[in-house]
Formats: structure tokens, sequence, C-alpha cells
């Protein structure tokens, strides 16, 4: 399942492509950069915000949490 990482981290814009929130890179900077994705429930505009276990993920009234594959 996505949404679950084996690494240390994941970047912000892999991670929307990964749980199906955009359909490609491109959607997921200009999603970011107009200020619409939340990060633990601030605003983020770097797509290359990492991402550990734990954080919160909000675009679109939808939300994850990034969690480690066991």
């Amino acid at each position: 399942m996505c949404g679950e990482i084996s690494t240390e981290y994941i970047k912000l814009d892999s991670f929307l492509k990964c749980v199906n929130l955009v359909g490609s890179g491109g959607e997921a900077k200009e999603m970011i950069v107009a200020g619409e994705v939340l990060v633990n429930g601030q605003v983020e505009q770097r797509r290359g915000r990492k991402l550990y276990p734990g954080d919160r993920v909000a675009l679109q009234g939808r939300e994850f949490t990034v969690t480690r594959t066991r």
C-alpha cells in the first residue's frame, strides 16, 4: 500500500503521486506551489519536503499519514 515507506523518508511530490492524489509530478508541483497541500496542518510549498513516518498530508479534503512498512 502506498503511504507506507520502507526508506527513511519520501519527498512530498512523490508521496502525492504514490497515494494517487495527483497524476504527475507536474500536477503535484502546481498544487504544492499554489499552497493547496498541508503537511501536519501547515501549508507546504516545497515539493522536495521530506516526509517521515507520522507526518500527515492533506489535499482536496483527503488526509493521509505516512507510515513505515514492517
